[in-house]
């Protein structure tokens, strides 16, 4: 849908066209000049009387009525030149996109090189531009029955610019990648559970495969039994639906070596088993396998980038039911480490998923470790619905990750795991490990039990059940589910290794 174009003149017959605004002496200069110039100063007589606005965030749609050039004009405000930033941009474009969406134009056109900066290039801008787009006008099409009324969608959109035309190209393609895998989690996420089961995931999973061409193993219940998976086993046990290992690899090396294994929380829905969650609590549970979405949408975007890495995705899959089957508190259950855990709480079942496929994941050989899971609720007490947060054993890999974030602008925040949380969780008296030692510190509680199974394996766990649904609509994306980490892992794959 991105054609770029050499900088166009103001004869130029556009029927929208998109012209950025920092605030300033030199406001009307460029293509806002000529247009300003042509219309007699109107321009610059608008922003004076406050119609057009260089303030960041602030949209104003003109119309010229002029014989040639554009047939709309908007003005994007982006406030002081030298405070503007690529996530900024995007937050940005993200309101312009909604705004075209709601003036329901179906084509456009945007001045790139108005949008640049010293700190963000014509290449960066493009990202910004392209990633919003995706972003901004997502819509979980749901079940509703459908309207007769044409649904309006942006068609066309020209990109003008001085610059390489096949840099701007390669910026909106990896952009648009990055966008289009973030929609594809957000749609998984949103999905309800009875639409969504482990098995359905494990099919979304191999369609993905065959897509991209990974090789993928799906694991039945069968083969955890025969492998001795007793912690993910034990979650299943109260399902009448059968639990999926998912395990995804690309390779982007000669030999399988440097192997960065993603590991995604796949509960499809988790009633708590029998430490049963109130109602409410209860809730839009079908986003407790957002951290497996995350894990699937990096693998849609790793397919579509091919970097020069080697990368493994494993997923346990399954829901936490309540039935005469179900695991009960005070059981003692048997992971695929041989270490056993005496469950305290039926409702910390993430980590004892996690425990066997991060288990798993290391047996199938991998060097480095990121786990991604909506874990705990006292994340969100600890930080806020906005922040996810981290943990790990390795400061190396660790700052590698949280260079990844702040790139893609998905904040993160480092927990403390000392060697006394690490003996909470070895407490239990009749077994190796304890699944919920209490609800001090619960959410490095959580941590701290996976990084038991990580061992000496470079590990981070990011903790996402804060930020991977949002209450409220937002520049970059309706109210549901937000396909977080997606960008981030991606990001950390792509740049892993390298060099500043």
């Amino acid at each position: 849908m991105f054609t770029v174009k050499p900088l166009p003149s103001v004869e130029e017959r556009d029927e929208a066209l998109v012209i950025g605004l920092f605030e300033g002496a030199n406001s009307w200069s460029g293509l806002a000049g000529e247009y300003d110039a042509r219309l007699g100063g109107r321009l610059s007589e608008l922003q004076k009387e406050g119609d057009i606005s260089a303030k960041r965030g602030r949209i104003a749609a003109v119309h010229p009525f002029l014989p040639m050039g554009a047939k709309r004009l908007y003005f994007v405000g982006l406030g002081k030149k030298e405070e503007l930033t690529f996530e900024r941009l995007r937050e940005v474009f993200g309101k312009l996109f909604c705004t075209l969406k709601q003036a329901k134009r179906t084509k456009a056109a945007v001045a790139l090189d108005t949008f640049t900066t010293e700190a963000v290039d014509g290449n960066e801008a493009a990202h910004a531009l392209a990633e919003a787009y995706h972003l901004a006008t997502y819509e979980f099409p749901g079940y509703k029955q459908k309207k007769s009324e044409p649904d309006y969608q942006l068609e066309s959109l020209i990109v003008y610019t001085a610059a390489e035309a096949a840099e701007i190209e390669a910026s909106l393609f990896v952009g648009s990648v990055y966008g289009k895998a973030t929609n594809s989690a957000r749609t998984l996420v949103n999905t309800p559970g009875n639409l969504l089961t482990a098995s359905d995931l494990a099919d979304y999973a191999v369609k993905l495969a065959n897509r991209y061409d990974f090789d993928y193993e799906i694991l039945e219940k069968e083969d955890m039994e025969r492998l001795g998976m007793g912690a993910l086993l034990a979650v299943n046990q109260g399902s009448k639906q059968p639990p999926k290992l998912i395990v995804l690899k690309y390779q982007g090396k000669d030999e399988w070596e440097d192997v960065i294994a993603l590991v995604g929380k796949g509960v499809t829905f988790d009633t708590g088993g029998y430490c049963l969650k109130p109602r409410d609590s209860m809730v839009d549970m079908k986003t407790d396998m957002a951290g497996a979405a995350a894990v699937l949408g990096a693998m849609e975007a790793i397919g579509e980038l091919r970097p020069e890495q080697n990368v493994l995705a494993v997923i346990p899959a399954t829901d936490n039911m309540i039935s005469g089957e179900a695991f009960k508190p005070d059981d003692v259950i048997t992971s695929l480490s041989g270490k056993t855990i005496e469950v305290k709480n039926t409702d910390a079942e993430g980590r004892l998923i996690l425990a066997d496929a991060v288990t798993y994941a290391k047996q199938c050989g991998a060097n480095y470790i990121i786990d991604v899971a909506t874990l705990t609720g006292g994340v969100i007490v600890a930080l806020g619905a906005d922040k996810t947060g981290a943990m790990t054993n390795n400061e190396e890999l660790f700052e590698q990750v949280l260079e990844a974030s702040m790139e893609t602008g998905e904040f993160i925040w480092r927990l403390p795991i000392t060697e006394h949380d690490r003996e909470r969780v070895r407490s239990s008296k009749i077994a190796d490990l304890n699944n919920s030692p209490g609800r001090e510190g619960h959410a490095i509680m959580g941590g701290a039990f996976i990084g038991e199974f990580a061992e000496d394996t470079p590990w981070v766990h990011l903790d996402i059940a804060g930020t991977a649904a949002a209450k409220k609509d937002g520049d970059l994306g309706p109210a549901g589910a937000t396909g977080v980490m997606v960008r981030t892992l991606t990001a950390f794959v792509e740049r892993f290794g390298q060099d500043d």
